[in-house]
């Protein structure tokens, strides 16, 4: 076995450069103000008669729709009416191009058709250049109130039925706030829907409720009401294949230091011989239920969270705990959750285990079939997760979500496999957009179905995807603004269908999920089960992340995730199947390759740093390339930079995340050099324009989308003339928010940094040890 190291630290180099703000570009006057002007007029008109048919609400406010330019402030909207107006206007929530606009007062409304009028009649209004940047002006109506699954499947049949509702936020406002709530719980009972549960959060508010189809209508046009949809939707298809195993002998405890893994679930099988020995504690969070697992899917997440390959290790032999197991039980025996709202009970569970036990990792596999990423903005679970994960530095390790069998039975899906992982129907779920937890998608590990293995004879079991290609069942980003989703890939299974029956009939129990441990160990007498879906990749890296406070005690979730993008890579199959812009879409930055994940090689080696960097600044950090991997010969090199933040969120901007940190690879002479380069880049436009290393994987717009960022280089050979041998690598961290987020984010955000360097053709590199001796002998200079 290869000898193993520490992972390297290194430090930045001085200076901290500031970024200089850019020069504000106004919008472009109209060819004809007057003109201009006379239309918004007309469509304001419709718009207040549209607002006009609205009910209930907490203040007499009303709501309009007004489209702008893009990149238009919406804090500069409030431009619109008079100086002493302006307060009696306010921006509740930015849809695209779209701000969603509350006049609170009468008062603000005349100021602002006043200020039009002038412009419609040839005059120049205050703020002229707000008017300029407007593009159109419309009511909230009963049809954008209206959620996706509402919209694709209408109301429910029955008599009444449950409905989730989502408030506007008033983030800022909490006496309003507070308002907003108890109106609308009155108007509820006024109108005799029945209220089954709440989340009440600055940026987030949701009822459940019970009605019928009248009253359904009624809160389509209640003025508070963002949008109305139909619950969640967290069932999963189990196909389980049994495999028997005997005499495994007595299975130990983890280690007392041993980190911890929680998997939030429908619950537990907590005397599983597997599982007993590690399990810290497993709670329930749904009421009316206990901890237990009545469905199945909790164990089978539960062994792989806590043994990683399970088939691996079966086949090994040897099961030996390295983690702490825990448990807390969220879903019910459905695999669902309708007594309340699951982002209450995953918040309360959140808590719980991080305040009692110090946990990090949590594992959530499952999504909402109802709510497919649509563009636009991150809300309901997403949020919740987004939001713990800055405020209790965990890390949320969430599936991708599925394709079911049911919505792909009736056409001839299996030849359009893989093109039809990338329509619109199949785009990630809610809670996989959030931006500060990792997303994981499904690879497919098995091809052989236990009857082909049984009859080697019989073709009629047709695997649809083969080894290393994206499961068929996997979803696609990506998610807010073109953030990269799923990060991650891992094994998650495979379908096959039997071309017996019916040419798209998948076949039951057909032998190609994930191994795992079963439920029903004790009553059917057996210890494991498989099964296939992206809940089943997400427990494989939410294993490797704990496994990493073995090596990294102290490492938060930004260094976690750094470190688990920048070892991972696209496999070769998914990449010769899809084309690499496609493979990115589905597979992100590919699966995790353990084997210099936690310790580096001597010809793989990891250098990370983690720092505070402030608002319009650039930190600079010098890669000390080793002469091995700068030396001659035609073989593989690879360099990685990956980087991870956490930053504030905001459901009411389509911008979202309040930070935006990202990181360029550049070369120069010198470190004066390159800082005078990035600090002459004072707009978004010139800093886009400053030349990154060529040969990059993925480009600096891309990946800058996300919070985990990652890019690699590959290098066949190198020569005299080879820039890196002529200049020094530089990898340059900035930080730029946007406006609304300066006052909600910290004045130093965190940040984590990992650069990889891989020689993998070259047995005898000795990357490790001169990379090494580099950093010390700087680490010298500055003392």
């Amino acid at each position: 076995m290869d000898e193993t190291f520490p992972h390297l630290r290194i430090q930045r180099e001085e200076p901290v450069n500031e970024k200089r703000p850019g020069t504000y570009m106004p919008p472009k006057p109209p060819s004809d103000p007057a003109s201009h002007g006379h239309g918004l007029q007309q469509q304001l008109e419709t718009a207040i008669a549209q607002v006009a048919e609205d009910q209930g609400g907490f203040d007499d406010r009303r709501l309009f729709r007004f489209t702008v330019q893009k990149g238009f402030d919406p804090d500069d909207v409030a431009k619109i009416a008079d100086a002493d107006v302006r307060n009696d206007i306010e921006v509740i929530s930015q849809e695209a191009d779209e701000i969603v606009l509350a006049f609170v007062s009468e008062a603000a409304l005349e100021s602002f058709e006043a200020l039009l009028t002038t412009l419609a009649e040839g005059g120049v209004p205050t703020n002229q250049q707000v008017f300029f940047a407007l593009r159109g002006i419309d009511g909230w109506r009963p049809q954008d109130r209206m959620g996706w699954a509402l919209r694709t499947e209408g109301f429910p049949e029955q008599e009444t039925f449950n409905l989730d509702i989502e408030l506007w936020p008033l983030e800022d406002n909490p006496p309003e706030r507070e308002a907003l709530w108890r109106a609308f719980e009155e108007w509820l009972a006024e109108k005799d829907i029945a209220k089954l549960d709440s989340v009440k959060q600055p940026g987030l508010t949701l009822f459940r409720v019970r009605c019928d189809r009248k009253q359904a209508e009624s809160l389509l046009h209640h003025r508070d009401v963002r949008t109305v949809d139909l619950p969640p939707r967290y069932g999963i298809e189990l196909h389980l294949r049994v495999t028997d195993i005997q005499d495994l002998g007595d299975i130990p405890g983890p280690p007392e230091n041993a980190p911890a893994v929680t998997v939030l679930d429908s619950g537990m099988a907590t005397g599983h011989p597997l599982l007993a020995p590690a399990i810290g504690e497993a709670a329930r969070f749904l009421p009316g239920e206990d901890e237990s697992d009545e469905n199945g899917h909790g164990t089978l997440i539960g062994g792989l969270a806590l043994y990683g390959d399970v088939e691996t290790r079966l086949r090994d032999g040897r099961f030996v705990p390295s983690l702490r197991l825990f448990s807390g039980r969220i879903l019910d025996r459905n695999n669902e959750n309708e007594t309340g709202f699951v982002e209450n009970h995953i918040d309360e569970a959140v808590r719980y285990f991080r305040s009692q036990y110090g946990c990090r990792v949590f594992n959530l596999s499952f999504g909402d079939r109802n709510k497919p990423y649509r563009g636009g903005h991150v809300r309901g679970l997403a949020f919740v997760l987004d939001s713990l994960s800055r405020e209790l530095g965990v890390l949320f390790v969430v599936s991708a979500g599925n394709v079911t069998g049911s919505q792909l039975l009736g056409s001839e899906w299996r030849a359009r496999y893989p093109e039809y992982l990338r329509e619109a129907p199949w785009t990630i779920c809610d809670p996989a957009p959030a931006l500060n937890a990792l997303t994981v998608g499904s690879l497919a590990r098995h091809d052989q179905t236990t009857n082909s293995q049984r009859f080697s004879g019989d073709p009629s079991e047709v695997p649809i995807s083969r080894f290393n290609q994206p499961s068929p069942f996997t979803r696609h980003g990506p998610s807010i603004g073109g953030a990269i989703k799923p990060e991650l890939v891992a094994y998650g299974g495979n379908w096959a269908l039997n071309t017996r029956v019916e040419p798209n009939v998948i076949v039951p129990n057909s032998g190609l999920g994930e191994l795992s441990t079963h439920w029903r160990y004790a009553a059917e007498g057996r210890l494991f089960s498989d099964d296939s879906g992206t809940s089943f990749s997400a427990p494989h890296v939410a294993y490797l992340a704990s496994m990493l406070h073995y090596e990294v005690p102290e490492a938060g979730a930004d260094l976690m995730r750094a470190l688990l993008v920048a070892h991972a890579k696209i496999p070769g199959e998914s990449l010769d199947l899809l084309g690499s812009d496609a493979a990115t879409e589905v597979c992100g930055y590919g699966k995790v390759d353990p084997a210099a994940l936690f310790r580096s090689l001597e010809n793989h080696v990891s250098v990370i740093a983690e720092a505070q960097i402030a608002n319009k600044r650039h930190h600079f950090y010098e890669v000390p390339l080793p002469e091995d991997f700068l030396s001659t010969g035609r073989r593989q090199r690879d360099l990685t930079v990956a980087l991870a933040y956490t930053p504030y969120v905001r459901s009411t901007r389509i911008d979202y995340k309040a930070s935006r940190i990202d990181f360029k690879v550049v070369t120069a002479i010198d470190l004066d050099y390159v800082s005078t380069m990035f600090n002459k880049a004072t707009t978004k436009e010139a800093y886009q324009r400053i030349p990154e290393l060529l040969g990059r994987g993925i480009g600096g717009q891309q990946r800058g989308k996300g919070t985990v960022q990652s890019a690699t280089w590959r290098f066949r050979q190198f020569n005299s003339k080879s820039v890196l041998r002529q200049k020094r690598l530089f990898v340059v961290v900035t930080r730029n928010d946007f406006p609304w987020g300066e006052n909600h984010s910290s004045a130093e955000e965190h940040y984590a940094l990992v650069v990889a360097l891989r020689d993998p053709e070259n047995e005898e590199a000795r990357l490790y040890t001169q990379i090494r001796a580099r950093l010390q002998a700087r680490a010298r200079a500055r003392v």
